[in-house]
């Protein structure tokens, strides 16, 4: 099964130039699939695949349909390579899923997160200055554990990240995140070998992991009272949500956020029904004046 796994991540990372997160969550689902079935991949039926799918029962929808997703790359790999005729998942219907609405801190949230954090030493200085280009720039965890200080353009109020797929954009860098980052880089540690240019390090002069930040924000998040289940996406999602109920044009955040669909940018508009009925009482023509 090893070999048959390493394959198919050569063939996402290579042919389908996935992620190393992306590849890594694909060959996790693969892998539990193929640990569960009595069968070889070669003899999978469709009834095989909404077995497994239906006893994930400790799964939400949504994840049930990313594991339908996996499967069914593996699958469709599976054809290419000419070891199957057909996908048994083109038979397989996915979960029915609700709207899903990602939970948004307010304002207010934010701000008492950002303030809870103490100052007095450099990793208090570093976190503080993760919060503010999570939430000032709408950066995805992968992309803030990866900024790099020579894509930071102080000057220019920008800074060029690296997103999914290894598609590279710019988005703008306000001034309360220029300086929190300036004011960690000022007493960042020494950096580990080949870490030189990585912006956020741990206490050992490595690269930051993506867990460590899940747990700085849970943690903060607790310090300011807020009990919210929180992680850094939630700051990407309340970047996104403030920017459109302030008038911000979807285009524009769509590629501040590097999505490749209008739609996938859609989600942020479930704005305060008061919010949106003042825009539209503001801004139709039959009640001005």
């Amino acid at each position: 099964m090893s070999k048959i796994l390493k394959d198919y991540g050569n063939y996402l990372k290579i042919e389908r130039a996935m992620s190393q997160n992306t590849v890594a969550s694909y060959c996790s689902d693969v892998s539990a699939f193929l640990k569960e079935i009595p069968c070889s991949a070669k003899l999978v039926k469709p009834e095989d695949i909404e077995a497994y799918i239906g006893s994930r029962t400790e799964l939400s929808k949504r994840t049930q349909a990313r594991v339908l997703s996996s499967l069914r790359s593996f699958f469709s790999w599976l054809v290419i390579e000419g070891a199957v005729k057909d996908n048994p998942c083109d038979k397989v219907d996915s979960p029915k899923l609700g709207r899903y609405l990602p939970d948004v801190l307010s304002v207010e949230e934010v701000e008492a997160i950002i303030e809870s954090v103490d100052l007095t030493s450099w990793q208090g200085l570093r976190d503080r200055a993760i919060l503010e280009m999570l939430y000032g720039s709408g950066l995805r965890v992968s992309e803030a554990t990866g900024l790099r200080i020579s894509s930071l353009y102080f000057e220019d109020g920008f800074v060029r990240v690296i997103g999914k797929g290894d598609k590279e954009r710019l988005v703008p860098m306000g001034e309360v995140a220029a300086k929190a980052v300036l004011d960690y880089l000022e007493r960042r540690p020494e950096p580990a070998a080949a870490c030189d240019d990585i912006l956020f390090l741990n206490k050992s002069g490595s690269r930051l992991s993506r867990q460590s930040m899940f747990k700085m924000i849970k943690k903060q998040a607790l310090a300011a009272g807020v009990r919210k289940d929180i992680s850094p996406h939630t700051f990407r999602h309340s970047f996104a949500t403030h920017l459109v109920e302030n008038g911000a044009d979807l285009r524009v955040v769509q590629d501040m956020l590097g999505h490749e669909s209008i739609t996938t940018t859609e989600i942020y508009m479930h704005v305060e029904s008061s919010t949106w009925h003042r825009n539209i009482m503001e801004h139709h023509p039959r009640n001005k004046g």
